[in-house]
Order: C-alpha cells, then sequence, then structure tokens
C-alpha cells in the first residue's frame, strides 16, 4: 500500500518521574526516503525509536508506523513483521553461535535475501562457531547489521549503526544504506556522526533536549543555506540584520557573521547598502546547521 509517510507522530510524548525525555514530537519521515536523525547524546533518539517500535509506551500524544498505531499491540506486532531494526545496544541472543543466530533469525522472515546474507557473511569475516557473548562489540554490530540488512523489509530503523565500526566497516555500511534506499527501503537511522548522515540522507530531523528543533531537506540545505561574512570599517550594527531568513548574527569586532537559511542574495544586496568594505557568502554544511540549531533553537 503506497503512503506519504512511513512513520507520523502528533505530541509524541515520553517522561520518567518529572524528566521528560521527548517532549510533544511532531515527527514524519517520508517514506521511501533515506531520513537521519541527528541528535547530540541524550537527545531523546533512542527514546522515540524505543516508542516508535513498541518497546516502550507513550507517556502523551500519538504515533503511527506503516499507517498503524504503536500503542495497538496486535497491530505493532504486524508492523514488525516489515520493519528490520539494529538497536543502539545491539542485543543478540548471546548464548547462540552465529550459525545458529542467523538461521534462526531467517527462518522468521520470507523476505530474507540469501545472497546478501553470503555478501554481508564474507565481507564482515564473522566467525560462525563462535558464540555471540565471545565475540567483540565490533563484531556483535556487524551480526546485528547483517542479520537486518538481509532481509528486505518496508522500513529499516537503525539506532546509532555505525557505533563500534572500524572506518572501512563505516563506509561500508553507508554503502548497504544508499542501496537499500534505492531498492525502495524506507531507512530512519540516528547518529551523531554529522559527516555519515550528510553523505547519505535526503531528510534531516534534528531533535534536541526531546524537542524537535529542525526537519530539513538536505538539497534545500545546500541550495539555500549561506554564511555571510561582512566586514566594516566602523562599529556594525547587529540589529539592523534582523532580517526574513538570518537565523543567527553573531560579531566580531567590525565583523558580523550572518547564517542565512534563504533570501541571501537579498540580504546581501540589503548589507551592501550599509557600507561594508568586504562581503563574503560562502555555502555551509550540515554540521554547521546543526550546530547553529542546538544552539539557537531555531529550526
Amino acid at each position: 500500500m503506497s503512503r506519504a509517510f512511513a512513520i507520523e507522530t502528533h505530541g509524541l510524548t515520553k517522561e520518567f518521574g518529572k524528566f521528560a525525555a521527548v517532549q510533544s514530537l511532531d515527527l514524519r519521515v517520508a517514506a521511501n526516503r533515506t531520513t537521519g536523525f541527528l541528535g547530540r547524546n541524550g537527545s531523546g533518539k533512542s527514546t522515540t525509536i524505543k516508542m516508535l517500535l513498541g518497546m516502550t509506551h507513550p507517556t502523551g500524544g500519538s504515533a503511527t508506523v506503516l499507517g498503524r498505531t504503536v500503542t495497538d499491540e496486535q497491530a505493532n506486532r504486524e508492523t514488525r513483521r516489515n520493519i528490520a531494526y539494529v538497536g543502539e545496544d545491539k542485543q543478540l541472543y548471546r548464548y547462540m553461535t552465529v550459525e545458529h543466530l542467523i538461521r534462526f533469525t531467517k527462518s522468521f522472515y520470507s523476505d530474507w535475501e540469501p545472497d546478501v546474507h553470503e555478501r554481508l557473511l564474507k565481507r564482515f569475516q564473522l566467525p560462525l562457531d563462535r558464540k555471540v557473548k565471545a565475540l567483540s562489540k565490533g563484531m556483535r554490530t556487524k551480526l546485528a547489521l547483517l542479520l537486518a540488512l538481509s532481509r528486505r523489509p518496508e522500513l529499516l530503523i537503525l539506532d546509532e549503526p555505525g557505533e563500534g565500526l572500524d572506518p572501512v566497516a563505516v563506509e561500508d555500511l553507508l554503502q548497504d544504506l544508499v542501496s537499500a534506499g534505492a531498492n525502495g527501503i524506507t531507512v530512519f537511522f540516528s547518529s551523531h556522526q554529522i559527516t555519515e548522515v550528510e553523505r547519505i540522507a535526503d531528510q534531516v530531523c534534528i531533535l534536541d533536549r526531546g524537542k524537535l528543533v529542525a526537519d530539513l531537506s538536505l538539497e534545500d540545505m545546500r541550495k539555500d543555506y549561506r554564511r555571510i561574512t561582512l566586514g566594516f570599517s566602523n562599529e556594525p550594527q547587529p540589529a539592523k540584520f534582523r532580517l526574513p531568513g538570518v537565523r543567527n548574527i553573531q560579531t566580531s569586532g567590525r565583523q558580523i557573521t550572518l547564517i542565512a537559511s534563504g533570501n541571501a542574495d537579498a540580504i546581501v544586496e540589503i548589507a551592501r547598502d550599509m557600507g561594508p568594505v568586504s562581503v563574503d557568502v560562502a555555502p555551509i554544511g550540515l554540521r554547521e546547521v546543526f550546530l547553529d540549531t542546538v544552539k539557537t533553537g531555531v529550526a
């Protein structure tokens, strides 16, 4: 069934006592796209994912995943059949061997792809006869990824998938996620590694202190976001630069730096009328947008 959004939440909230881990979250994850879920450690990403999967119950609000409500236990079980998930803690059956766990897992899924399974097994060089509890953290991560990527689910959810992986394995993982997206799988992955997100995501949602502070298209960011640096011979007047499209204003001596999310050409024209001695306009990357966003709370 075709749907615009694989994940939708409305006012989704999770409180632990007086602490709100997730606060009134309105999130929409487009189907058939790759969405990065960015945030600092402790921002509420993992808690959000666990609510979406029915692993923890929301305190308030609502959410649907693949069109089914997450608080309906029967619907949630049906939804999970169409989701492949790798958690932050990479929980696996520790008493099983690698081979036993793979055979056990694939017996549950009709969408298992033996060719992908064999390719990943060879690439990851997993020891089939070793028990999961004897694997290193990196090997457990690779095993969890093999179990998820060997399927062809409708939705792939990954929570910090690159944790514990070496740079070569991270590079391979990113290529696998690109391939999954190209094959029509919706990919939703959390990370605090901004470079990884920027390389492969179509959309980025930024969570900070349990609140959604940005939801932006990477294509639009590359097209519209600019850093405008202005130098003046006299003391600048920052208040004059509170213009449409200006997200942030920083002053250092006789220099003003503006972060603009759009309208850059018009902002520069207005700035030129103020007589700057120098004007520099440069595109900015996701790292700078992220840092600006979590500092100002402005999407």
